[in-house]
């Protein structure tokens, strides 16, 4: 059985039908988008924008860009990019979130990690929004790797901190307990603040990245009610 799950062509019929599921679970979710502002007007200007979200809330985030575009029409001309592995787990995500507007950039701080960061460099540069989960792939949970410190000291983009939530979810006894949407009910997508990091700052910046990232995940459950 799990030779055939590993198949392939099993593996993009499962990514198809979770894609799927996210999209009908965003149609039924009555969404807020928190403290949008910042980010907005830095897009607006024409700076490119570099997005950071914990891993355990990725099936959440696609909808991000839909709420985007309903505050400023303007954004639908930009394609956001996700980082994700080269290993079957990351193109898996990668298949189940193309649906939402996304293309990929495969690599990890393991495996592609130097030619993911050139072709991030390249889509920065030309204005498009680069998407990245800082404990991704594979844990440790809620600790930021240098990657995206690094990435945002070399391009000058600014990381926005993005934290979302449903009402009603499941927690999934994965390593990083992955928040699993359901649908028909309330959802929050909260930005934080954004961070500039200096071309020498990379390494300094991650603490204070991590900790936006864990305000914005804060922000997103209470404004639905959700406790720790």
């Amino acid at each position: 059985m799990r030779k055939l799950i590993r198949h392939p062509a099993v593996q993009a019929g499962l990514a198809r039908i979770l894609g799927a599921y996210i999209a009908f679970v965003a149609r039924t979710t009555r969404w807020t988008l928190l403290n949008q502002d910042a980010a907005l007007a830095e897009v607006a200007s024409g700076r490119p924008l570099i997005l950071a979200f914990w891993h355990e809330r990725l099936p959440v985030l696609p909808v991000v860009r839909r709420l985007a575009i309903a505050q400023n029409p303007a954004i639908a001309r930009l394609t956001p990019y996700i980082l994700v592995s080269q290993h079957r787990d990351g193109r898996f995500i990668g298949a189940a979130v193309e649906r939402f507007g996304f293309r990929m950039v495969y690599g990890s701080s393991s495996r592609g990690g130097g030619q993911a960061l050139l072709e991030m460099m390249r889509i920065l540069e030309r204005g498009d929004p680069v998407a990245i989960t800082p404990d991704g792939p594979r844990g440790p949970r809620r600790r930021a790797a240098p990657g995206v410190a690094q990435l945002a000291a070399l391009s000058g983009a600014a990381v926005l901190p993005l934290g979302g939530a449903t009402r009603h979810h499941r927690l999934l006894p994965s390593w990083d307990r992955m928040m699993l949407p359901l649908p028909f009910g309330r959802g929050a997508i909260a930005c934080g603040r954004l961070i500039h990091v200096p071309r020498d700052g990379a390494e300094a910046a991650l603490p204070e990245i991590a900790a936006e990232l864990d305000a914005a995940c804060a922000a997103a459950d209470a404004a639905l009610g959700i406790t720790p």
